[in-house]
């Protein structure tokens, strides 16, 4: 994709920990780079920064995180400041708070303004609405699924022209069986304490530790499970808690209280997800409330294993229902039970089948390359309309 010459692309984003719309910072500002522009990324910080930094990115570091509205009159001035220091082309918020600051900076310098509808932002009040509009008032909205674009022209009075889905990327390179060498995964076996002549299905559950996440589900479900007789699997949550220590003691204490510490165990934040992938015969994503689009049901499929996700949001157009994995009701722990001990009888072979069909579908479908491609072009499409 050809870029004008000496474009700048400023993202703007709360901070670079772990998700998907960190992943889908870091993965544009390659693609901006690699099409010769130059890419900056106003953020708190994190611990993706090194990623990014190494693909050739410049971090701007600043409180964009928050949302006391002085401390966001101040990222307001110090984002114009950049876009004037650096000749910023185009803005690019990609979280709500940020993006109050960046398009009053975009606005006062006179910049193109892009915003991605990373989640699906409910409003119960007019002033919450207002607040989530923000992400409509510049020139082109993204949304990263069919159902966060039908979000949002459903929540705001805003052109259909103007709403352009965008599915998030995943990137083979780094999610491909094949190159995911014994090491890694021999690693992650040891530091997760799991015998390296366990027969018992794993199932795995990666994303932070928040209730809507649907980890106590998952404990409810096993613990059906246990008490049917199934001694044949495990489970793993992979996640740290982000500062949410209080849902972290009550989870383990679950755990405890079924008397399931020899079957569900959580192991922290993972860096090496595809090795974790691999380590694991399924993974599970019960998420409580509806996922935008859910890149933890899609890089599983691309690492060739089946899925078990919540039946709404995303998930319903990134798992093929009994051909790549299973959509199953939320909060029914029962339903989740009687799914996972599917999982566990249909035994290796088929899971392998259900893996690959997974993995041929998110190739097609998902490839990063094609969602930086599809981002460069709307940027190209914002530019020739403004000029």
């Amino acid at each position: 994709m050809a870029l004008p010459p000496d474009f700048t692309l400023l993202q703007v984003v709360p901070e670079l920990e772990t998700g998907g719309a960190e992943q889908t910072t870091i993965d544009v500002a390659r693609a901006v780079i690699e099409a010769g522009g130059r890419a900056l990324v106003a953020t708190r910080g994190g611990r993706m920064t090194a990623r990014l930094e190494a693909d050739g990115a410049r971090l701007a570091q600043m409180p964009v995180q928050s949302k006391n509205p002085l401390v966001m009159l101040g990222n307001a001035a110090r984002l114009v400041d950049l876009i004037r220091g650096e000749r910023v082309s185009l803005v690019h918020a990609r979280s709500r708070a940020p993006a109050f600051s960046a398009l009053w900076a975009a606005q006062t310098t006179r910049t193109p303004f892009v915003a991605t509808y990373h989640g699906v932002y409910k409003a119960k009040t007019s002033l919450k609405r207002w607040y989530n509009a923000v992400m409509t008032r510049g020139d082109l909205v993204i949304a990263n699924s069919d159902y966060t674009r039908d979000h949002v022209l459903a929540e705001h009075a805003i052109d259909p022209a103007k709403v352009l889905t965008i599915p998030r990327g995943v990137d083979f390179e780094r999610f491909n069986p094949s190159w995911v060498t014994p090491d890694r995964v021999e690693a992650l076996r040891q530091a997760w304490g799991i015998a390296a002549d366990d027969r018992r299905t794993t199932f795995l559950l990666a994303g932070r530790l928040t209730r809507i996440k649907g980890h106590l589900t998952i404990v409810e479900a096993a613990a059906r499970m246990r008490a049917e007789g199934r001694a044949d699997f495990r489970v793993v949550f992979a996640g740290d808690d982000q500062g949410r220590a209080e849902y972290g003691a009550e989870l383990a204490k679950a755990i405890d209280d079924a008397g399931l510490r020899d079957v569900v165990r959580i192991v922290g934040h993972c860096d090496d997800m595809p090795a974790a992938y691999l380590l694991a015969d399924v993974a599970l994503l019960p998420t409580t409330v509806p996922e935008s689009f859910g890149r933890a049901a899609v890089e599983p499929q691309a690492m060739g294993r089946p899925v078990i996700a919540s039946n709404h949001g995303g998930t319903v157009e990134t798992v093929a229902e009994g051909v790549s994995g299973w959509l199953i009701p939320p909060r029914e722990p029962g339903a989740w039970a009687m799914a996972m001990s599917r999982a566990i009888e249909i035994g290796h072979g088929k899971r392998g089948e259900m893996g690959q069909s997974g993995m041929n579908r998110t190739r097609q479908l998902y490839r990063v390359e094609a969602m930086c491609e599809a981002t460069l072009a709307a940027y190209e499409q914002v530019l020739a309309a403004r000029a």
